[in-house]
């Protein structure tokens, strides 16, 4: 349902509870006015997002996917402050399946914005990951560094510990080989 539309309703029903509380029936006012005020709030959460962190939470990464792919087109959809954590949840889903992926989905959540400190930290942290796949050490370091400051809470202690250690290991290159190996030549 457009946005916009919810909005109305809702209007319209608190008109309609106001109404009742006029006429003397001030226990069914109240109870319309409240019912009213659903669409209010879904009006600055999208009740898909909800519903795909539910899932989240509850680790069923097909389900949360599930519940975004209802989000057809987002910028009609959902309220400017809720772009950031419609690519951060996308971004979550693909990062199991396709990591490729899950690099310009974290960039954008971050340019949009996101409200809390530990999705910022997780989102640096993951672009940290595709950084030192890709082999950018400097730029992991620096992702690293600012996800560390991010995570106020100690959540991602582990992670970032492990990447810094992955960050320390030598990088092997694509055409290094065994220098012990004898020089082969076209025919033998």
């Amino acid at each position: 349902m457009n946005k916009y539309i919810k909005f109305l309703i809702s209007a319209l029903l608190i008109a309609f509870g106001v109404y009742l509380m006029m006429n003397r029936q001030i226990g069914w006012g109240i109870v319309v006015v409240f019912f009213s005020l659903s669409p209010i709030l879904l009006f600055f959460k999208n009740e898909y997002i909800l519903l795909a962190f539910w899932q989240m939470r509850k680790q069923n990464l097909v389900k949360a996917s599930q519940w975004l792919s209802y989000i057809k087109n987002y910028q009609s959809q959902l309220h400017r402050s809720q772009y950031g954590y419609f690519h951060y949840l996308q971004g979550l889903t693909l990062a199991q399946e396709n990591p490729s992926k899950v690099e310009p989905l974290m960039k954008k959540a971050l340019e949009y914005g996101l409200n809390m400190k530990q999705d910022r930290a997780m989102a640096t942290l993951n672009l940290a990951a595709a950084a030192l796949q890709k082999g950018r050490k400097p730029e992991a370091q620096r992702l690293l560094d600012e996800a560390k400051k991010l995570d106020s809470a100690g959540m991602m202690t582990d992670q970032i510990k492990m990447m810094k250690d992955q960050l320390k290991m030598p990088s092997m290159q694509k055409h290094m080989h065994n220098p012990n190996m004898r020089q082969r030549g076209k025919f033998f």
